[in-house]
């Protein structure tokens, strides 16, 4: 069961390396859909320590379901705001 808190902390730092390289995008391009994936996999990399760290915590949980669930919104926001304008 070792393996598992691991492979969290694994894709938590993915998603934080993907935060931080989205926002260099956004930083050289100023368009907000790199903001908004910049947040979104912020979150998700929260998400992911949580789990990792959390010894009772699991995929369905209501909490982490909820932290994942904003994620994707932010990124739906996203692509509405960009395609909006």
């Amino acid at each position: 069961m070792t393996t598992v808190p691991f492979l969290h902390g694994a894709v938590a730092m993915g998603c934080a390396i993907l935060a931080v390289c989205f926002v260099r995008c956004w930083r050289a391009s100023s368009d907000r859909l790199f903001a908004f994936f910049a947040v979104a996999f912020a979150v998700l990399a929260v998400d992911y320590t949580l789990l990792g760290l959390l010894t009772q915590a699991s995929e369905w949980r209501v909490p982490v379901f909820v932290i994942r669930l904003t994620a994707f919104v932010v990124i739906l926001i996203g692509v509405v705001d960009k395609n909006r304008r």
